[in-house]
This record gives C-alpha cells, structure tokens and sequence, in this order.
C-alpha cells in the first residue's frame, strides 16, 4: 500500500524540489491540490487528515495553522519552516547527530527540518559540544555565505529581475542586527549557553552554501591539531550517508578556495577541518535546497517509512 502524502506550499521553492524528488518513486501517493483550492482552508483541512504524512512548505505562521488543522492522530508531520524546531515535543530532523536524534526522526509523529544554516552550523558544533571538546560556554562565532534561492520566490525574483540595481551584483551581508531567525536553532540544538555571534552574506548564484566557525585550538580540549579534529569527525560520522568528512588532501584538491555552489545540486554535505595548530576552522559545504531544505526533508520521510534514507535523493 503506497503512502499518501500532502505537500502544504507545494508551489514555493522547498516544496517544488520535493515534488522533483518524488518523480520515480512507486512507494507513495502525492494527494493533489487544484491550484484555485491550494489556499483554501477546508480543502488543506481534508488532504492533510487524509494524508499518512503532510510536508509543510510554509511560512511560520501557515506552518503554526496547518497543525492545528490536524484531527486525524494518525497523521504525521513533517516541517520545514522555523515554526517548531526549539519546542521539546518535536523531533529534530537531523538523524545523523546521534542514534537518539535518528530514532527520534523514526518514531516521531512531529519533525521539525532544520534551517539551512543551522545544518550547517550545528552539523560542526553539535559533536564536540556533545563530546566536551568544546565548552558549552565558549563564545562561538561564525558566518555564512548563500545563493539568493535561500530568501524563497521574492528573493529571486529580485536577483533575476533584468532591472536590479548594481548592489545585487555584489555578496551582501544581513541580519546586521544579530537577530537572524536561525540562531535560537543553533544555540538549543547545538547545546550552546548563549546565541552565537553570526554573520551570513547573499550572493549572486541560485545555490548552495558554506557555512564557517573559527576556534582557538587552545580551548578545545583534546583535540588542539586539525589533524586530531579531522579525525574525531571522520569517527563521528562514520558510516553517515549524506556527511562526508573531507580529507587533508581536499583542500589542495579545492585550491584552497571554498566555492558557495560547490554543492549545488547534490543532497549531501561535506565536512572541513583546515588552519594550524592555533586557529582551526570547521566548514560545512552543502546545498541550502538539498541537506539545507527538501533534501533533508526527504531524507527524514526516507526513515519515518523505513526505507533507505538516500532514496530519491541525488548523492
């Protein structure tokens, strides 16, 4: 028996990719929405109570109305939008951070998809907080740059719009006022006493990104090399799927430059450890649609059903 699924903002960026990853598969059901009903609160009531599990592709707000629509306790839901990934009764949709967080995403009934910066961010910091490595109380920093496919349809309509003004032409940093929306996800999740200090910057590509956080080796307790970090994360991940710890060897391979679209297109995310022995950097290299939005919501859909979890993702 196929599973039914409903995509609630199957029309915005995260829900088309989702749709696209789905094309192939025999092992589900998309419950269709007539394009004149799609906003229709009693017709997104009925698909998503007739659903074995809805994808929210929504604004906070939408994402908040569409759970409360739910009557049928059968229903399972998976979010992408910020709405519900701090609150204790949701799963973290981010399987590989330890076996609790995959059976968490198994089992759960409510998974909140993390944000495409925060996968990043949390991805670097989440094992050596965890493992005491690092002090939950060290003031962590870091930064960002994306393609403009992150800030949704407006966003690209204004980079691709033929009349932009010349600043689009340039990376542009945001969230000056350090309230980014991701960063009350990066401080619980990552297990942090304070919200980091963060900076991300838009340029001019569709997608993919990189996310960086600089530390001094001297307060990182039994791993002060990047040889000695590089390691822990190649045992942390191992056997991880869509984590691949990237090797001394890569950064000559990369020429030493980290390219935003290096991963653009691609499900996975890659892992650096580069610096010296008294500054190190861990990078997370991804695509902000793929293990950064809809990738990561299909790979957590993958698990709920029990499949394997690269199914119809592009590894």
């Amino acid at each position: 028996m196929k599973t039914k699924i409903f995509i609630d903002g199957s029309e915005g960026t995260t829900g088309l990719r989702i749709h696209e990853r789905f094309m192939g598969r025999d092992d589900i059901e998309i419950l269709p929405v007539s394009q004149e009903l799609r906003k229709d609160e009693n017709e997104r009531r009925r698909l998503i109570n007739s659903s074995d599990i809805s994808i929210l592709c929504l604004p906070d707000t939408a994402a908040r109305e569409s759970v409360g629509m739910i009557e049928n306790e059968n229903v399972r839901i998976i979010d992408t939008s910020t709405a519900h990934r701090t609150q204790d009764d949701w799963s973290y949709g981010f399987p590989e951070l330890s076996e609790n967080h995959r059976k968490a995403v198994a089992k759960g009934k409510r998974i909140a998809v993390p944000g495409c910066h925060a996968t990043g961010f949390i991805s670097l910091l989440y094992p050596i907080v965890a493992e005491g490595i690092l002090s939950s109380e060290y003031p962590v920093s870091g930064f960002s740059i994306t393609g403009y496919s992150g800030g949704g349809k407006s966003m690209i309509a204004q980079y691709e719009d033929e009349k932009r003004v010349p600043e689009f032409d340039s990376p542009r940093e945001y969230a000056l006022s350090q309230q980014h929306k991701h960063l009350k996800e990066m401080k619980k999740i990552a297990g942090l006493s304070r919200e980091p200090l963060f900076s991300p910057i838009v340029a001019d590509y569709y997608s993919g990104m990189v996310v960086s956080v600089p530390l001094y080796t001297e307060f990182l307790k039994g791993c002060h090399t990047p040889d000695k970090l590089r390691t822990f994360f190649h045992d942390y991940y191992a056997g991880q799927k869509l984590i691949h710890v990237m090797p001394q060897s890569a950064e000559e391979e990369i020429k030493g430059m980290m390219a935003g679209n290096g991963c653009s297109g691609w499900d996975g995310l890659k892992l650096y450890v580069t610096g010296n022995e008294e500054r190190a950097v861990l990078t997370a290299q991804f695509d902000n649609l793929g293990k950064g939005a809809s990738g990561a919501a299909i790979q957590c859909l993958n698990i709920m059903l029990g499949c394997e979890e690269q199914k119809g993702l592009n590894l």
